[in-house]
């Protein structure tokens, strides 16, 4: 029997684990879960886990300023 997970009020999708989470910060308009913060920190650019984290967060656009 599957179960579908809903996202609870005050949370938000991790623009880079694409999971509901509570701790994070906001880039722009998008959300980074602390975990995943903590692992983008502590990563060295050698790793090819780096790579992976560059792709995820070029989906960040900066919002455009309308005058």
């Amino acid at each position: 029997m599957s179960t579908l997970l809903k996202n609870q009020p005050g949370e938000t999708c991790c623009v880079i684990c694409e999971q509901y989470k509570w701790k994070g910060i906001y880039l722009y308009t998008s959300f980074i879960c602390s975990d995943c913060e903590k692992k983008i920190i502590s990563t060295e650019t050698n790793d090819p886990q780096y790579k992976f984290y560059l792709k995820k967060m070029r989906k960040i656009n900066a919002p455009e300023i309308y005058s």
